[in-house]
């Protein structure tokens, strides 16, 4: 029995040919804030975009170059169930009940276990050993706050909307998490790296567009 799809290469199962379990699933993750992790979260969206130019030119039909115009923009929302009498803000170890009273930035860290192990005789996120990946949202302002009271349903939840600076991964050793790397049961043929990339995954830096030689990198997987 082979233990991969013949045409794509997903695992099947392990390479022993036991069941094994690929898919990435929620119930490996823990978000966290000032070392407080944020209970009663049903529902945490994170997104990232950027605007790229198109470059065209008088005389040829279609375009001759792209580039990025713009900085990346990271923003989200969560989802909470009011919980242990907290409201969402204060869940996010914040003093305050409304999004005018928030003067000071703070970061979110989610903790993903999924390909992670753990020490038997400490259950905290300080025994877990191997590939867990840690993102961290820098400088979170809270934008947004919507609490919805129902006579259909009398369970609170409230809806936060955010906007951060900077985001990036790394793993438990401080290496990027990209596909292909220690986190991956997939092995693939090639994959392209790029240190300057790697730096702004990890967080080293802020982007990767104002690292010297731009004009001469070139792909090369």
């Amino acid at each position: 029995m082979v233990n991969y799809s013949p045409h794509t290469e997903s695992q099947l199962t392990s390479s022993t040919g036991r069941n094994a379990t690929r898919t990435g699933v929620s119930t490996n993750i823990i978000i966290s804030v000032d070392g407080n992790p944020v209970g009663a979260v049903t529902k945490l969206s994170i997104s990232e975009s950027r605007q790229i130019a198109m470059i065209d030119e008088v005389g040829t039909d279609g375009h001759v170059d792209s580039v990025p115009k713009s900085s990346t923009s990271i923003s989200g929302s969560c989802t909470r169930t009011r919980f242990d009498n907290l409201r969402i803000a204060a869940a996010f170890s914040r003093g305050f009940v409304h999004v005018c009273a928030q003067r000071v930035p703070f970061d979110i860290l989610v903790f993903d276990i999924f390909a992670a192990e753990e020490d038997s005789n400490n259950a905290s996120l300080s025994g877990i050993t191997g590939h867990m990946i840690t993102t961290e949202i820098k400088n979170v302002w809270i934008n947004k706050i919507d609490v919805t009271y129902n006579s259909g349903d009398f369970v609170i939840v409230e809806d936060m909307g955010w906007e951060a600076e900077q985001i990036f991964s790394y793993l438990t050793d401080g290496n990027s998490a990209y596909a292909g790397s220690a986190t991956s049961a997939r092995k693939l043929r090639s994959i392209f790296t790029d240190p300057f990339e790697q730096q702004a995954d990890t967080g080293k830096r802020r982007g990767a567009l104002d690292a010297a030689g731009l004009i001469n990198a070139v792909e090369s997987a």
